[in-house]
């Protein structure tokens, strides 16, 4: 069995929403060559594929990339941090809805993780407890930072102990839907912006001793752990000789194995670094589906690489089961 981690969804009734003018969702439905388009009001704009919600179309990519299970995820743009608490709140509602019905039409190949309004941690909390009573759902996707806050601010701290305490995975993932300062040309807002704020948010986790207070909460990086696994020397230095940086329990290296991390680094050599740094069971298939910096064949990645076959099975199936504990996995032969 092949399971993608990473793979994302814009539910129908969010699709409908913006077809019919809802301010709450800033954005509109362009048409552009034949092409419906998302264009949020920030500037950022996409194409809007029927993949992100139409179960024909993902199941007939899953087969072309010889998928046998996927997680859905929100697509980021569905955060709405910036939004006002209940609005934010009503909007992560409908998302997980959708999301909480497409795995309803097939639960053994849907899996599903929540959106949650962020800004305002008590609505989050509440949002959690409702997908998990609801749907079953444990697992969350949240942003790197919120609006500009980073994740070890104390505002967080009862959202990542009550998600510690409900058994929640953590997904962390970059947002954006305007560009960032210095980063507009040359799409650098993506990337560069994205793997840094994922490097941002892991050392936010480790430096700000949140990984030291909820010592089992499970963590997966989008996009290889974006720049934070490759500049782990320049952490560890960092803690030896700044007192600045000497805030969590232990050397910033020891915690490379508390984050799991996707397969989406474009870059067979990058791919087999992460496994050796980091280890073999802490690396899950990703394919950032459908969006354009993704692939639609995220198998073909670990393929190139020159691992064993065990190494390949933890990657395919195996290792994902510490992430999403309700996934039934088989073995693929």
């Amino acid at each position: 069995m092949i399971i993608d981690a990473h793979h994302h969804i814009i539910p129908r009734a969010a699709v409908e929403e913006i077809r019919k003018g809802n301010s709450r969702f800033e954005a509109e439905i362009q048409v552009k060559d034949g092409q419906e388009w998302i264009v949020h009001r920030q500037g950022y704009a996409y194409p809007l594929f029927d993949k992100f919600y139409d179960n024909e179309a993902k199941l007939q990519d899953m087969k072309e990339a010889n998928l046998d299970a996927v997680v859905l995820s929100p697509a980021p743009p569905m955060f709405y941090y910036w939004q006002e608490g209940n609005t934010a709140a009503d909007i992560a509602r409908l998302v997980n809805d959708g999301t909480a019905e497409m795995m309803s039409q097939n639960s053994r190949i849907y899996k599903g993780m929540a959106t949650v309004p962020m800004q305002h941690p008590s609505l989050a909390i509440k949002e959690l407890e409702r997908v998990k009573s609801n749907y079953g759902i444990r697992a969350v996707e949240i942003g790197t930072s919120i609006e500009g806050v980073n994740l070890d601010d104390p505002k967080f701290l009862p959202f990542f102990e009550a998600a510690d305490a409900m058994g929640f995975t953590l997904f962390l993932h970059p947002y954006y839907v305007g560009d960032k300062s210095g980063l507009a040309r040359y799409y650098f807002t993506n990337l560069i912006g994205n793997p840094l704020d994922t490097a941002i948010a892991a050392g936010s986790l480790i430096f700000g001793g949140i990984l030291d207070r909820f010592k089992s909460l499970r963590v997966l990086l989008a996009h290889g752990g974006g720049y934070f696994p490759y500049q782990i020397g320049r952490f560890d230095k960092g803690y030896q000789e700044r007192k600045e940086s000497r805030t969590c329990e232990e050397l910033p290296s020891s915690y490379l194995n508390r984050f799991y991390y996707d397969t989406l680094t474009f870059d067979s050599r990058t791919l087999e670094f992460l496994v050796n740094l980091v280890g073999k069971d802490q690396v899950v298939l990703g394919s950032d589906y459908p969006f354009d910096m993704g692939t639609l064949k995220p198998c073909d990645i670990v393929n190139q690489c020159d691992f064993a076959h065990e190494v390949k099975q933890g990657i395919w199936n195996q290792n994902i089961k510490s992430l999403f504990e309700e996934l039934i996995v088989e073995g693929r032969k």
